[in-house]
């Protein structure tokens, strides 16, 4: 598991620990080229190849295209759509010499209906779904699965939209045999 506070990282590891789950936390600032790859090898080091790369981080902040700066886009951008391809880049290789894997992407509904009070993570969040798309389209016939959910509504605990359900449909798209991926779950 990779995020920025450590704390909430060392939660995480203990109660999957607690369920029998081998977990390790790394704290990193997505935004660090070399933060993200660093932790990548270290994964690799002490649980072997990634055989399941889930993405689920964003930024945006609220604004309207016209007021947003370009330093404010370039930052969220970096998170929404560039690290997920750092992390795809770090986890690929074990994947490709397995000759299988998942690699799932949480994109969301601003992907298919911006909202001009969100334009930077309507942008993100498009981003990521194209890469979702693209990568699908590289990876045909090799055995990785590349998917996205959008999610088309707030993630929030006891609703349609819990987390739950939410890594339900991650399982679902996991499980799916080859031949039969598919690329993007609308959830609704």
């Amino acid at each position: 598991m990779l995020a920025r506070r450590a704390d909430r990282l060392a939660e995480f590891e203990k109660d999957l620990q607690s369920a029998g789950v081998s977990a390790g936390g790394y704290a990193v600032d997505l935004g660090v080229e070399a933060q993200v790859r660093g932790a990548f090898q270290k994964i690799e080091g002490e649980f072997g190849p990634a055989s399941v790369l889930i993405y689920n981080a964003s930024a945006g902040r609220p604004g309207r295209p016209t007021s947003l700066s370009e330093r404010a886009l370039l930052a969220d951008f970096r998170i929404n759509a560039v690290a997920p391809l750092w992390c795809v880049q770090e986890a690929l290789d074990g994947m490709v010499e397995a000759g299988r894997g998942t690699i799932i992407f949480t994109g969301g509904g601003l992907a298919l209906a911006p909202q001009t009070d969100f334009a930077s993570l309507s942008i993100g969040k498009a981003a990521v779904r194209s890469l979702a798309f693209s990568l699908a389209q590289e990876l045909e016939g090799t055995g990785i699965h590349v998917a996205t959910i959008t999610i088309c509504g707030y993630v929030q605990e006891g609703t349609h939209f819990s987390p739950e359900r939410i890594a339900e449909e991650m399982w679902r798209l996991h499980s799916q045999p080859a031949g039969q991926f598919e690329t993007e779950i609308v959830y609704r």
